[in-house]
Formats: structure tokens, C-alpha cells, sequence
């Protein structure tokens, strides 16, 4: 992927994107005669095509006053619904009324709205010799927003391409082969652990859930360093659980195949891993993906039966579709054991109880540490990939205590299931004073501008990367 920007014009302007909130085209529409007033007021998502003397310009609507995020997401929906009309030639976007950080999410806009699945840099913003001209924007400020843009497209993409795949196109070696590619092009640490090696660890919750599949567990470390001195480690944990079948609490058939999404929290980070690599944000990531499906089989993990996680505790399983948890559990413990971290974050398309509080407009987070939960908050409601806060508080706990384990691996009242999820993570974290949980199952996978079903929203990766720009 390249992108190619520009602050110098060409002598002839073959295509203008021209962004106009209703007060500034209240001010510049002289420039095209009052009459376009019928045909376009500046409103959010309103286009209008002009064609004069060779040249095209193209009206774009941001509405009364955009937030940041709505300026991404007006220019990504233009781009998407323009794609085939919009020529591989010097283009310019009319950018003297708006920043240098609103340029950057105008630009990011146009690239992410070009996806497609299967995404394959056919688009004229991808094309050799394509140059999108900035105006008043500095050379420092210009190779920002290029590195920036391109960054968060690589990592996006890659985010959502593995979450839209078929079943069938992200086993085990499949999404294994993916990771031992960018590991090798950005200098990632890899270590992965077979079945034989998470027995012998003792990584007993995440292997009750592989043990149903007829495939390889694939406990899998990926470790980003900056090469910053004193540079500050944020761990991530993935839910990656690359099918759920339900294991023998089988889900009900509609809306089954949607269960290729289920590993959302892994896409997120492997996205953000590749962004922050593009970007060479100067903080270290160790990520844990506890790669494996839930699958119905001879040997599937069964309700009843009690399990030993990595840190000792014991689970009662209750619901074999709580396989989630389970496959965290030990990420988090074992990634809690074994490596410092200053903070530490798991992401999962957990449950539907958090999809039925918040339907698709944020996802439930759970934190122990009132700055972590802050700067979450903050980087949240910037890139409008929002977070909202749920109570740990400890009479929660009651509810998943066992009488023949530690815990059961859900509680048996009829709500609050998000809620005890993120309580019976807490367990897991081996009391690291800077944890959050972030249940995704509303915002990762849903309704997309390119499908006509549900599709992955890259839900995740811009929230993390801000997250990681400013964590201090």
C-alpha cells in the first residue's frame, strides 16, 4: 500500500474534493453562483458534482459542526459511494479552511472508505502515480498525515479482512502463517505454544475449549519493541476464537455463520500491532492471541466438568458457550505471570448481554484504575470508537462462586452477564493494579457501508492507537 500526498499543486486540478460545513458554504458559495443553493446546502453527507473547463469538483457536506471523527466519516461514505467515478489522476482537496488534524481525518477517511472485501488496492487512490494535493499544509505536517493515513489503513484492513474471512479461509495455519508474515516484516518477537507445550504449562482453561477441535491450539505471543529507552509496555490480550459453534451448548442456527467474528478482539490488536509498528509509536506490546475454535466434537469440554486454569483456579463449566472467558482467563493470567507491563488490556466479542444494553453505538468496558479508565474514555470518544464504564464492584462475584470450584464459568441468574464476565476476568489478572476489559461484541462486526450483510467495522484499532499515542 502507498499513499501518495502532496502540498505542491499541479498546474491543472483534474479532480477537487471540496469539504463544506453549512457555514462555510454559506460564505464561499459566490464562488458558484446562488443558485446551487438548490442543490446543495452543505448538509452532513450531501454531495453535488461541478464540471468546469476539464476540471471536476466535488461538494461535500460535513454539516452544521463536524466533530473530528464525523469528518472521517463523512469522507469515507464519499468515497465509498464515489469509488467508480473517481478518476486515478492528481486530486485536491480544498483544504484551507480546515487544520492539519481535520486534514488528517478527511484523508484517512477517503483511504478507509475504499475498502472492499476482499480488499485488493484496486482503487485509484491506490494506483501508481496517484497524488492527492494538499493545500497550506507544512512538509512536516503533510509526511504526518501520509504515515499516519497509511498506517491506520494497513492495520485496519488487516483487521477487518481476518474478521470478514470465511471460516473455511481462517484456520489455525492460515491465521498462523498471516502472523509469522508481519512478524517477520516488522521485527516481532513470535512464540507459539502447540497443545503438547500448554499442557505442559498448564494452560488448562484455554485448552478445554481447543480440546473439541480438530485443530492445533496455537497459544500465540507477539511482542512489538520500540527500541526506546525507559519506553513504557502496554499488554494486550485478543479474544481469538476464529469460530463458535457453542461446543456442546450449541447455538441456535440463525445468525450461526455470524460466529466467523468471534475473534474481533484478536483482529483488533493484530491491527493496532501493525499500525503502531508503521507508525513506530515509541511504547512496547507484548499481545497474547489464544488461537483456537469451539467446536462440537467426541472430545469437546462438556457442562459439569471442572477445570484448572493457568494461574491454579479452578472453573465449574456451566455453559460451554462461556468459552470466551476461558480462553482469556489464561491469556491474561499468564500473560500477568510472566511479562511487566505498565498496563493491561483484554478485548473480546464477549457477550450478548453487553450487545443488549448498548446495541452497536459503544462497547462495555471494565477497569480497576480511574486513569487507565479515563485515557480509554478520552482516546474513545476521539476516534468515536466509544467505550462506556460498567461496575466491578465485589457482590458480582457472589454470583459465579461454585460449590465444587473456584467458579463457575457463568452465573445462573438471567442477567448482568457482561457484568460477571468482566468480574470473573478480574480473577485472572493476577492483581495488576492497571487492568481493562473491553467487551466489543456490539461495535466489531455489524451493519458496513460494503456488504450487504453485516460486515467487520475495524472496531478497536484506531480507539488502541490513540490510546497508545498518548499513553504516558
Amino acid at each position: 500500500m502507498k499513499i501518495n500526498l502532496t502540498a505542491k499543486a499541479p498546474k491543472t486540478i483534474n479532480q477537487k474534493f471540496s469539504f463544506y460545513t453549512e457555514q462555510l458554504w454559506k460564505k464561499d458559495k459566490k464562488n458558484y453562483g446562488n443558485n446551487i443553493d438548490y442543490l446543495f446546502s452543505g448538509k452532513k453527507n450531501e454531495t453535488f458534482i461541478s464540471v468546469e473547463n476539464d476540471s471536476i469538483n466535488f461538494l461535500i457536506g460535513l454539516g452544521e459542526k463536524p466533530e473530528n471523527f464525523e469528518l472521517q466519516s463523512v469522507a469515507s461514505k464519499f468515497s465509498y459511494d464515489f469509488r467508480k467515478k473517481i478518476q486515478s489522476e492528481n486530486t485536491e482537496i480544498n483544504s484551507e479552511n480546515f487544520d492539519a488534524a481535520q486534514i488528517l481525518e478527511l484523508v484517512k477517511g477517503l483511504f478507509l472508505g475504499t475498502y472492499e472485501y476482499p480488499f485488493k488496492e484496486e482503487h485509484p487512490f491506490f494506483m501508481k502515480g496517484f497524488n492527492l494535493v494538499l493545500n497550506k499544509v507544512s512538509e512536516k505536517e503533510l509526511k504526518e498525515i501520509e504515515l499516519k493515513t497509511s498506517a491506520i489503513c494497513k492495520g485496519q484492513f488487516a483487521c477487518m479482512e481476518w474478521l470478514n474471512k470465511p471460516q473455511n479461509y481462517k484456520r489455525v495455519p492460515q491465521i498462523s502463517e498471516f502472523l509469522r508474515e508481519i512478524s517477520k516484516k516488522h521485527q516481532f518477537k513470535l512464540t507459539v505454544f502447540d497443545s503438547k507445550k500448554c499442557k505442559e504449562l498448564g494452560l488448562g482453561a484455554f485448552l478445554a475449549v481447543n480440546q473439541g477441535s480438530s485443530q492445533e491450539a496455537a497459544f500465540t505471543i507477539l511482542e512489538y519493541h520500540s527500541g526506546v529507552k525507559n519506553a513504557k509496555t502496554v499488554g494486550l490480550v485478543g479474544k481469538c476464537v476464529l469460530f463458535d459453534t457453542g461446543g456442546i451448548s450449541i447455538k441456535p442456527s440463525d445468525n450461526l455463520h455470524y460466529m466467523k467474528s468471534d475473534m474481533g478482539g484478536a483482529t483488533a490488536v493484530i491491527g493496532t500491532l501493525i499500525a503502531a509498528a508503521e507508525m513506530k509509536l515509541p511504547v512496547n506490546i507484548t499481545a497474547i492471541l489464544p488461537i483456537t475454535d469451539n467446536a462440537v466434537s467426541n472430545n469437546a469440554y462438556i457442562p459439569s466438568d471442572v477445570i484448572t486454569a493457568y494461574n491454579g483456579k479452578t472453573i465449574e463449566i456451566l455453559n460451554t458457550d462461556a468459552e470466551g472467558r476461558m480462553t482469556l482467563a489464561d491469556g491474561l493470567s499468564y500473560l500477568a505471570k510472566n511479562y511487566r507491563t505498565d498496563a493491561l488490556i483484554d478485548l473480546a466479542t464477549l457477550t450478548g448481554s453487553s450487545v443488549r444494553m448498548f446495541g452497536y453505538t459503544c462497547g462495555a468496558y471494565f477497569s480497576n484504575n480511574n486513569d487507565l479508565k479515563k485515557s480509554l474514555e478520552i482516546s474513545g470518544d476521539k476516534t468515536n470508537q466509544r467505550l462506556w464504564n460498567l461496575p466491578l464492584w465485589e457482590v458480582w462475584k457472589d454470583d459465579f462462586k461454585s460449590d465444587v470450584a473456584d467458579f463457575k464459568n457463568i452465573s445462573s441468574k438471567p442477567f448482568g452477564d457482561c457484568i460477571v464476565a468482566g468480574k470473573f476476568l478480574e480473577q485472572f489478572i493476577e492483581d495488576h493494579p492497571n487492568w481493562a476489559h473491553l467487551d466489543i461484541a456490539g461495535v466489531a462486526f455489524g451493519n458496513v457501508q460494503y456488504m450487504k450483510e453485516k460486515g467487520a467495522t475495524g472496531y478497536g484499532v484506531q480507539l488502541l492507537i490513540n490510546f497508545l499515542e498518548n499513553f504516558q
